[in-house]
């Protein structure tokens, strides 16, 4: 039994975009682990990798009728939602940390300078 080239490119597209939905699984463990507020995680980057799932996902429902291939799709484009999502979540977690400590430190410990407390008649203690 002969493959066309068509055949080929099928099934070499369906195998790599199936497996690409457990290759988001280290990025979401990472942003989870991340205690910096996902700073390197580009919200335009996977806003657009999600929308790009999605109109693939539109293409095979309502063009080619294929209806594995848009399921596919729709685990790639949620993967990009929780990614988006969890970033979000860590930066708004990340913030109000952030927020928090500035109100406890005064500004000169907040800069790693340390500096001697200050004595009841307002001068640096030794």
């Amino acid at each position: 039994m002969w493959f066309t080239p068509a055949d080929v490119a099928l099934v070499v597209f369906t195998a790599c975009n199936t497996v690409r939905v457990f290759a988001y699984l280290p990025q979401i463990v990472r942003i989870g682990r991340d205690t910096q507020g996902a700073a390197a995680i580009s919200y335009v980057t996977w806003a657009l990798f999600g929308a790009s799932h999605l109109s693939t996902v539109a293409y095979a429902a309502l063009v080619v009728d294929d209806w594995r291939m848009a399921a596919v799709f729709v685990a790639n484009t949620a993967c990009c939602g929780i990614i988006l999502g969890l970033t979000a979540w860590k930066r708004i977690a990340f913030r109000k940390k952030q927020k928090q400590l500035n109100g406890i430190m005064p500004t000169t410990e907040r800069r790693g300078l340390a500096v001697a407390p200050l004595n009841m008649s307002g001068q640096r203690q030794s």
